[in-house]
């Protein structure tokens, strides 16, 4: 890093201070601060969208992936399609329900004790998901760009860990989802031009695309879209059953990301941002993905000196801090770091705002009611500051997880294939079918919750070897993650379904506008006019862009 670099990312930490500022000054009511007073446009909606996604754990865990399994993750990248139902299928239940939080929603589609589990659920999800992985992807970047700068690199994994933790808790406290929403709008162009140049460079080193596909053609199933169901890794069937529920759960359901279509200012603004948004969500496999491939092949040709585990492999989540370092030049390699902070704090941001709004709206709020909106802002600025501390008590347990894990991703997508399917099928039966009650909804979340749970905890000890894997447990240890997730998924909807038909079935005032089948000929005409021929227009190119990926990479290496 040269005094070039420094001052870049000095300006780009400046402009986060005004935008902070000037959002500051704007926080007078709950909705100015969990919701950036529901007055946010499209565009920013959807970079938000974007950004919130792609944190530092895709830049540094899924080109690690590319490097290590080439495009076999590459089907939850391409959930373009599935923001897609978020913008036609789920957005307009939402908007038209004015809640703040997903278990809002639920609440007045079911009942409390629903809200309550999916407050609790998602608090744990986040701490288990986004709070350890972001935090710790950081913190690496720290630890391959800086290793000199603080001592050791060790000093720099964990004085780069605290400091983006302590410097994202404070603009979020300060600032609000307005800040948030309006630094990730900023962020998405630098990480999306950032990852365009190491792009660019790598091939450039490498000897271009042909280059790539001869290399990586040696070993071809390594680096192939479709895996055969024998892969004890990416079974395809496996895949195709976990990644869309997974994918619902997070696009369609989370507070993480749905909480940006709540502050649209319309629900044009709301669609709008969602399908803009899938339009983004389709280039991460070539500027994520695709690196990680190039890094893999500048290392088998001896031209990058990506560090190998004892057994002569690449480490998958050191092959982006590498190239970065080693491949681009000063100034640029300036501009990089600041997109890969952007990636760390926007995640890390967007995180700690809606940990906030679930504890300040579902919990605080419920337990005392009738409080002042400026008593909610602060308890929201308190929570802010709680979850900031557990990201900071998280890191070094994150550490000693993911130095045992096969990658950040790989992590990311097992936990979360645990935790998706039962709130996945509570939202789908509860907005398509009027009949689902609240005895199904709730007893379908907690036993869901319970088992994927207990799936996480039994594979865990039997990867560390605690539990024999010949045994009964053990067996269940090692059964397929995503295969799991499609058998929980089964088992959540079955239940929900029949503990709904012996109960009784919910009045007609419980569910109207909450389903299809109850939305009224006004709610029906609200929503159709808030689309045209722009939106329809703009959904046929993003699935036509998610096909042209798939038929592409599933027969590149011949």
């Amino acid at each position: 890093m040269t005094p070039i670099d420094w001052l870049i990312i000095g300006a780009y930490f400046l402009i986060i201070v005004a935008i902070v500022w000037w959002s500051s000054r704007r926080q007078e009511t709950s909705t100015d601060y969990f919701l950036a007073g529901r007055d946010i446009g499209w565009f920013a909606v959807g970079a938000s969208l974007f950004a919130s996604n792609i944190g530092s754990e895709h830049i540094v865990g899924l080109a690690g992936s590319g490097a290590a399994n080439g495009m076999a993750q590459a089907h939850w990248e391409l959930h373009a399609w599935i923001m897609i139902m978020l913008a036609w299928v789920f957005v307009p239940f939402y908007y038209r329900a004015g809640v703040f939080t997903m278990p809002e929603f639920l609440e007045k589609r079911f009942d409390s004790r629903s809200r309550w589990v999916l407050t609790i659920v998602s608090l744990i999800a986040y701490i288990l998901t986004k709070v350890s992985v972001t935090v710790y992807a950081g913190a690496l970047v720290f630890k391959t760009l800086l290793p000199d700068t603080f001592g050791t690199p060790d000093n720099a994994f964990w004085i780069g860990a605290v400091t983006t933790v302590v410097l994202t808790g404070i603009y979020t406290v300060f600032g609000g989802l307005r800040a948030v929403v309006y630094t990730e709008v900023m962020q998405t162009f630098l990480l999306l031009i950032g990852s365009v140049f190491i792009t660019f460079f790598g091939l450039e080193m490498l000897g271009g695309w042909g280059e790539l596909k001869m290399v990586l053609a040696d070993n071809a199933d390594q680096f192939a879209l479709w895996r055969p169901n024998s892969d004890p890794n990416f079974p395809w069937l496996g895949v195709m059953i976990a990644s869309p529920i997974i994918g619902i759960w997070y696009w369609c359901t989370d507070q993480y990301i749905v909480q940006r279509t709540l502050s649209a200012r319309s629900l044009k603004d709301a669609r709008r941002g969602a399908i803009f948004g899938g339009f983004l969500k389709v280039w991460p496999v070539f500027i994520f993905l695709v690196p990680g491939m190039i890094g893999y092949a500048l290392q088998s040709k001896g031209l990058l000196p990506i560090p190998v585990d004892v057994d002569g492999n690449v480490l998958g989540d050191m092959v982006f801090p590498t190239m970065v370092a080693n491949l681009l030049p000063v100034g640029l390699r300036g501009l990089v770091v600041g997109g890969l902070l952007s990636a760390l704090m926007s995640s890390l941001a967007s995180l700690f705002n809606s940990c906030a709004t679930l504890f300040t709206v579902d919990i605080y709020e419920k337990l005392r009611p009738g409080r002042s909106e400026q008593t909610l802002v602060r308890v929201g600025r308190i929570a802010t500051s709680v979850v900031v501390g557990f990201g900071l008590l998280w890191i070094p347990i994150m550490k000693r997880i993911s130095e045992g894990n096969a990658g950040l991703y790989d992590y990311l997508q097992n936990v979360q294939g645990f935790l998706a399917p039962p709130i996945t099928a509570v939202f789908l039966l509860g907005i398509f079918s009027r009949r689902i009650n609240s005895e199904g909804a709730f007893y379908g979340l907690v036993v869901g919750f319970v088992l994927g749970m207990f799936k996480l905890t039994v594979q865990t000890l039997t990867q560390s070897g605690v539990i024999d894997p010949a045994s009964m447990l053990g067996a269940i240890g090692v059964f397929n993650a995503y295969y799991f997730s499609g058998v929980l998924f089964l088992f959540s909807v079955i239940l929900i379904v029949l503990l709904s038909y012996m109960s009784e079935a919910p009045t007609d005032a419980k569910v109207e506008g909450l389903t299809f089948g109850s939305v009224t000929d006004a709610q029906k005409l609200e929503n159709r006019e808030s689309w045209g021929w722009q939106e329809v227009a703009a959904t046929v190119v993003v699935l036509g862009l998610v096909l042209g990926v798939y038929i592409y990479f599933s027969f590149w290496l011949g």
